[in-house]
Parts: structure tokens; C-alpha cells; sequence
């Protein structure tokens, strides 16, 4: 066995013991620890989510907590469990999302020095909400990882204490304590939906719901993209994906924590994936319905509700953050319209005469659509000088409506492109 496998089996073995010696009490201080410090956010039950799913559902709005994500709970909870001696060293760790404000609004509550590695790409709202809350933000690399790299490096250097966003006891004991609001205010909840990213707030809730109520199911939703938890359970062993790419960038994670896989292979009842146009959806929905703001990641829970194998169920979907910023929202709304046929791009050659354009435009209103936008290029036409090329979006009810659109312009004598946006 080489140097590295000899590492990583004294992580297996390490990260096994703390999960075994791990109990109701430290869960019960990690809520003390908190009390006064986060918001107990109340459940509210939804008549549109119960009908879609076939379940009572209730959503755990963690995106209206300080900071807005639950990222907050396990930040503070680590931090305030350090020595004097270590909170002298301040604390650093790297993150372009929710973590950073929480490990920087900890801190600052605590009245320790906090360092935030982010990559330079990092949109300067998220970089200014960070230092806003007392941190020093240092930018470096393109990427994620780039930025982790270097707080690793900073932390060498200058000794400060690491805070790692998921795969850390004390953070995933913090971010338990959801759980346990959950269970004093829904006592008969029969299952809890929590989303997966590295897996510390998965591992979290399940410990926390498992030791306190035991029959109460906890199932992990990842995005299909971005499933690092499922395909470590499903190996066995901790493995590395070859990308990460999706919507719910907040669980954008190619690799589990190794704590976090043991936490959730001990405690988790299932894993449930979701795909991009589910989750963007869901967004779109919870906006719809309930006026709530939530990021991609945020509506995981959501996204899973419809896939539950069991029916008239008390169902509580954490909603685990809203921090998002307007241009990716608008981005992602108008995804979500098009997916579900509220929204139709389509073009159309016409002859280059007078008259046209209207019939185009009465064909339309006939069909109850609603124009939204008009691109009139003769240019894009290389092979005729006697036609135009129309680009036309326009808002729709459904695809049913879709199709009738095109009938009715095929039915006029116009033949038109449909352009997937959604690529």
C-alpha cells in the first residue's frame, strides 16, 4: 500500500471514530451554542407544493436566515468552540458563496479575525457582502479550487485556524440544529428533504433527526450533474467526479468530504437526483407561489418532492439558501419559462414586402400570444435578396399552445425554426 493510500485509510479510520463517539449531546450543545445567534426559521405549510407531490409539505426557509443560508449555523458553531489561544490566530477558509459570509459574520460576532480566500471571478456583490461583515477577502485564481489551494498556503503561513465548509465535526454539528427546529415545531414530520454539496449539512440534519427521532426519514437530493454523495454511497468509497456543472452552483461539488460521507452513510435513509430543468422549475414555482427568492441550490428539496415514493406524508423541504444575484435569477427564470413552454423563440422567412410582418402579427393575436420582442435582419438571409429573416419571442400558456402557434403559421404558409435556447 503507497504513502497515499496509507493517508487515506487513517482518514477513513479517524473520520469512523468520530462518527461512532458523536451523540444526542453534542447535538443538544451545538444548539445551545446558537441560541440567540441564528434565526429559528418557521415552517411554512404549502398547499401548492402538497398538491403537486401528493404530500403535506412544509418549507424550512433557511434563505431568510442572517446572511441568508444556513451556512451561518455551522460556521458559528465551529468558531465559537475555539481556544482563546486559536481565536488570537484568526480564522481563514476559502469560498465564493454562503460559507464566506457565514464563517465572516461568525467571526465578527465572536470578535475574531477572519480571512476569505475567493476566486478573482467572484462577482464583486458576493465580494463586498463579505468584507461588508468584517473580513479580510483575498482574491486569487479562476476558480474554486484555485482559491482553496491558496488558503491552504495562507493558513501554513501565517497559522491561522482552517474552517472547512462542510467536512468539519463542529460544522456539521451546527448545521444539525435545523433539524432540530424542524422536529419541536412539525413533532409528527415523517420525512426531511435536505440538499447535497459536499455533504455537511446532509450529514448534519440526518444526525440530528436520527438520534432524536429515529423513524423520521432524511433524503438527500443532489443535482443529477453535480452527484458526488450518490456515487461515493453507491461505490463504497469516496470518489472524484469528472465535472460539476449546474444551476444549483452552491452544490456544485466534485468530491464528498470523507466525514461527510461516513455521517451520511450511517444516517441518511436515500439519495434522490434531480436534473436542470427540475430544479430550475422549482425556482420558478417557489417565486410563483410564494413570493420567496431562493438560489439554485436552495430548491433542491423542492425539485425531489414529485419523485417520493410515498404518498399523504408530513414532508418538510429545507430551503437551504437565497443568495443569488438578479442577472443569474432573471437568467434562470427565463430557462425555467421556456422549459415549460411560457416563453417561445422561434424565425421565419418572409418575402421583403409590405404586409407581411402584420400577417405575422395578426396570426399571433389570434392565437392568443402575447409578442415580446421582434428581430428583423434582412442581412442573415445569404441566399435570397427577396426575403427577411424574422426572430420572434413571444409569451405562451403551455406547449399545447406551443404547437397550435405552429400550426396555425404552417397553415398560412410559413414555415418556421423553433430555437432551443435551453442548450
Amino acid at each position: 500500500m503507497s504513502n497515499e493510500e496509507n493517508k487515506q485509510q487513517e482518514k477513513i479510520s479517524d473520520a469512523t471514530a468520530i462518527v461512532e463517539s458523536t451523540t444526542i449531546a453534542d447535538v443538544y450543545r451545538a444548539d445551545k451554542q446558537l441560541a440567540g445567534i441564528v434565526k429559528k426559521t418557521k415552517l411554512i405549510q404549502s398547499d401548492f407544493f402538497s398538491e403537486q407531490s401528493g404530500n403535506i409539505v412544509f418549507l424550512k426557509p433557511e434563505n431568510m436566515q442572517h446572511t441568508g443560508a444556513f451556512k451561518l449555523r455551522g460556521a458559528y458553531n465551529k468558531i465559537s468552540q475555539l481556544t482563546d489561544e486559536e481565536r488570537a490566530r484568526g480564522v481563514i477558509t476559502s469560498s465564493a458563496g454562503n460559507h464566506a459570509q457565514g464563517v465572516a459574520y461568525a467571526s465578527q460576532k465572536l470578535g475574531v479575525k477572519s480571512v476569505i480566500c475567493m476566486p478573482a471571478t467572484t462577482p464583486i456583490l458576493k465580494v463586498e457582502a463579505t468584507i461588508a461583515l468584517g473580513a479580510e477577502v483575498v482574491l486569487h485564481g479562476d476558480s474554486f479550487d484555485d482559491a482553496f489551494k491558496y488558503s491552504l498556503e495562507l493558513q501554513k503561513k501565517f497559522g491561522y485556524v482552517y474552517v472547512h465548509p462542510f467536512d468539519d465535526r463542529e460544522v456539521l454539528l451546527g448545521q444539525g440544529t435545523t433539524a432540530l427546529e424542524i422536529i419541536n415545531e412539525l413533532k409528527d414530520v415523517d420525512a426531511i428533504l435536505v440538499p447535497i454539496g459536499g455533504g455537511g449539512f446532509a450529514s448534519g440534519v440526518a444526525l440530528a433527526t436520527k438520534v432524536v427521532s429515529p423513524n423520521v426519514k432524511v433524503i438527500g437530493v443532489e443535482p443529477e450533474n453535480a452527484a458526488c454523495m450518490k456515487a461515493a454511497l453507491d461505490a463504497n468509497k469516496i470518489v472524484t467526479l469528472n465535472g460539476a456543472d449546474t444551476v444549483a452552483d452552491g452544490c456544485a461539488v466534485k468530491t464528498a468530504g470523507t466525514l461527510t460521507f461516513e455521517f451520511c452513510k450511517k444516517y441518511l435513509d436515500e439519495i434522490i437526483t434531480v436534473n436542470e430543468m427540475e430544479i430550475m422549475s422549482a425556482l420558478l414555482f417557489l417565486i410563483e407561489k410564494h413570493k420567496l427568492i431562493a438560489e439554485g441550490a436552495g430548491v433542491l428539496s423542492l425539485a425531489a418532492l414529485n419523485k417520493l415514493n410515498f404518498k399523504g406524508k408530513k414532508v418538510v423541504a429545507i430551503i437551504s439558501g437565497g443568495n443569488i444575484d438578479i442577472s443569474t435569477l432573471s437568467a434562470l427564470i427565463d430557462k425555467a419559462l421556456i422549459a415549460r413552454g411560457r416563453i417561445f423563440y422561434f424565425s421565419v422567412q418572409l418575402a421583403d414586402k409590405p404586409g407581411e410582418l402584420l400577417n405575422v402579427a395578426k396570426i399571433l393575436s389570434e392565437e392568443n400570444a402575447n409578442v415580446v420582442r421582434l428581430d428583423h435582419n434582412q442581412a442573415r438571409v445569404t441566399d435570397s435578396f427577396k426575403k427577411v429573416l424574422l426572430g420572434v419571442t413571444v409569451e405562451t400558456h403551455n406547449h399545447e399552445h406551443i404547437e397550435r402557434i405552429v400550426r396555425a403559421m404552417n397553415k398560412k404558409g410559413y414555415e418556421i425554426e423553433k430555437i432551443d435556447l435551453l442548450r
